[in-house]
This record gives C-alpha cells, sequence and structure tokens, in this order.
C-alpha cells in the first residue's frame, strides 16, 4: 500500500459524520465547531510497542486501546468526547494490520460518537499517537486540584484486572494455580481489562455537579491519587480491603502480587473522585442512573501524604507507587 491508499482505508473505516465538523480529513487541517457556551477539552497520548501494550497485541485491540486512553483522559474531565486526530508509525505498509486496528479504533468510536477529523502516517517503529477533543458546559469541568478534607475517596469501578492480564501473559509462576484449574474462568477475563480498557465517560458527566475532584488512574491507584493530593495541597488514608479487586485478585494471586497490582498496576482507565461527604448520596445516585457504582475507599485528610492501611490499620508501603515510563 501507498501512503494515500493507508489514508484512504483509514478514513473509510473510522467514517463517522458529526455535523459540527467543518471540514475534515484531506485539508491541511480539520475546522471544527464549538457549541456557545462549550468549553473545548483537548489531550493527547502516545502508545509504544512494547512498552504500553505486549508486542504481540492484535491490531483491533491495538486501536481500540489508543483511542480509550485518551477518551478516559476526557472522562475525568466530566467531558463529552466530539473529535480525534490519529498520527500511526508503522514499520511497514500491511494492509490487513491497518485494516483491523481501524475497525477497533472505529468500534470505540462509534460507541462515543467520535469523528476522525485528521492525523499523519509515516514509517518507522510502531507507534500510535491519539489527540482527542471533547465538550463540557462552561465552568463544569473536573479538575485535580479540588479534594478537600474530610471529603470522601471512592472509584468508579474494579482495579487490578489489567496489571493482572499483563501478568498473566508474562507467565508469572504465581498465576499458575488459577490457570491451572480454568485457563479460561480468570486470566482471558483480565487480558480483556488489559486490551480493551472502557472509558467512563458516562460516570464522569454523570458526577460532574458532585465531585470536588477527579482523575483516570491509568499510572495506579498510589500514583494516581497522589496527584491528586498534590494538586490540591492534602492527605489521603484509605484501605486495602475497602479497593474493588482486591478480594478478586487476592483469591487467584499470591496475596502481596494482588496488592501491588490495585495499588500501583495502572492501565485501569476507572474514574479516581473525591467526594464532599454532603453530596455523596447524590453522587451515588446519579451514578446509578448511569448504571454505574461508587465505591468508597478513603478519606482526604490535611495531614499531607498517602497512607494505605490493612485490616489492622496499619500502614502498607507498595513496592512501587505506580507507573513512570522513565524509571
Amino acid at each position: 500500500m501507498t501512503e494515500f491508499s493507508l489514508i484512504d482505508l483509514i478514513r473509510t473505516e473510522c467514517a463517522l459524520h458529526r455535523p459540527d465538523v467543518l471540514l475534515g480529513i484531506g485539508d491541511d487541517a480539520a475546522s471544527i465547531q464549538v457549541p456557545p457556551e462549550q468549553e473545548l477539552l483537548v489531550c493527547t497520548d502516545t502508545l509504544i510497542a512494547g512498552r504500553h501494550f505486549p508486542l504481540n497485541t492484535r491490531p483491533e485491540h491495538i486501536g481500540w486501546k489508543s483511542l480509550a486512553v485518551n477518551l478516559s483522559d476526557l472522562a475525568a474531565m466530566g467531558a463529552e468526547p466530539a473529535f480525534a486526530l490519529l498520527a500511526l508509525s508503522l514499520p511497514e505498509s500491511d494492509e490487513t494490520w491497518v485494516r483491523a486496528f481501524a475497525q477497533g479504533f472505529s468500534e470505540l468510536a462509534a460507541q462515543h460518537n467520535v469523528a476522525l477529523i485528521g492525523g499523519d502516517t509515516t514509517r518507522g517503529a510502531l507507534s500510535i499517537t491519539v489527540t482527542a477533543m471533547g465538550f463540557a458546559p462552561r465552568g463544569t469541568i473536573l479538575r485535580r486540584s479540588g479534594a478537600k478534607p474530610g471529603d470522601v475517596v471512592a472509584v468508579c469501578g474494579a482495579l487490578g484486572r489489567a496489571a493482572a492480564g499483563l501478568h498473566y501473559l508474562k507467565g508469572h509462576p504465581d498465576c499458575g494455580r488459577a490457570y491451572r484449574l480454568d485457563p479460561h474462568r480468570v486470566g482471558h477475563q483480565w487480558v480483556r481489562h488489559l486490551d480493551r480498557p472502557p472509558p467512563q465517560i458516562a460516570q464522569g458527566i454523570a458526577l460532574r455537579a458532585y465531585v470536588s475532584s477527579a482523575i483516570d488512574i491509568s499510572d495506579g491507584l498510589a500514583a494516581d491519587l497522589e496527584h491528586v493530593l498534590n494538586s490540591s495541597g492534602v492527605g489521603a488514608d484509605i484501605t486495602l480491603a475497602s479497593i474493588p479487586g482486591w478480594g478478586e485478585l487476592r483469591e487467584e494471586l499470591d496475596q502481596d502480587v494482588a496488592t501491588q497490582h490495585v495499588l500501583s498496576g495502572g492501565d485501569d482507565y476507572v474514574l479516581l473522585v473525591t467526594v464532599p461527604p454532603d453530596r455523596l448520596d447524590a453522587a451515588r445516585t446519579a451514578l446509578g442512573a448511569a448504571d454505574a457504582t461508587l465505591h468508597e475507599i478513603g478519606r482526604i485528610t490535611s495531614d499531607a501524604g498517602l497512607r494505605v492501611r490493612d485490616a489492622a490499620g496499619d500502614i502498607i508501603e507498595p513496592t512501587t507507587r505506580g507507573w513512570d515510563h522513565f524509571a
């Protein structure tokens, strides 16, 4: 395939019409219309083969995830996604690979009415950069910097499953007991979370009026919660046993491994929020209407730092705090 036939293939596979796209793929830049009284939010992420996904990951899963990680950032700001740009670097022009990649990308894009409006293609090591854009009513966006002492720390789903999926793929021996018993019951479900994380768009929009801060968990609970604490100038106490997902992983893995996955594993793309106590019931009701659940895991404190406690109240120190690209 030539570069231009590759672009045509992606454009065909990812075709989605939105009336606010005034000019899409085909010119030097796209033109979009921003609705009145709305803010335009923009984020970008790069995925590198062997760093952000295993080298043997199926291309349709890579396409899905490359968009999902960006939509998750928009979800953390309470934004509704609208547009995306795709920059794709490929070692060779492989029509079968590109078609499958585009189909995974477009499957998720269609679920959230996201139009691909431009991008770039080049030859090189496999990497994907997506820029996503979305809207939120002016003055309603969620940020990391609003947590206050006494606020409830909560998450919108189970943690650690994606890390357990990567653990499974790497063939760690402490997974053996679970997979010998039933290799499909747990392992494949965890890998699914790694390959196809569902961005929590509905949750972010539902919580806009109720939470004091928000972030999506991409680098691990400990690392991302510390971003909120540092931005807000506060601390937090959380309880390990209250983190959804820990009990599930503990049944299948060594307890220390399960603990590490839920605290530092990353790739969860679950929303982490802080909620003033007087808004907690309303936040739960709003999430229930979005067919989701809010799980309380701790409290914001005036004392700086993050403290993770076991059932006895003793502090647990994670082996690592979370993902660091340059560690």
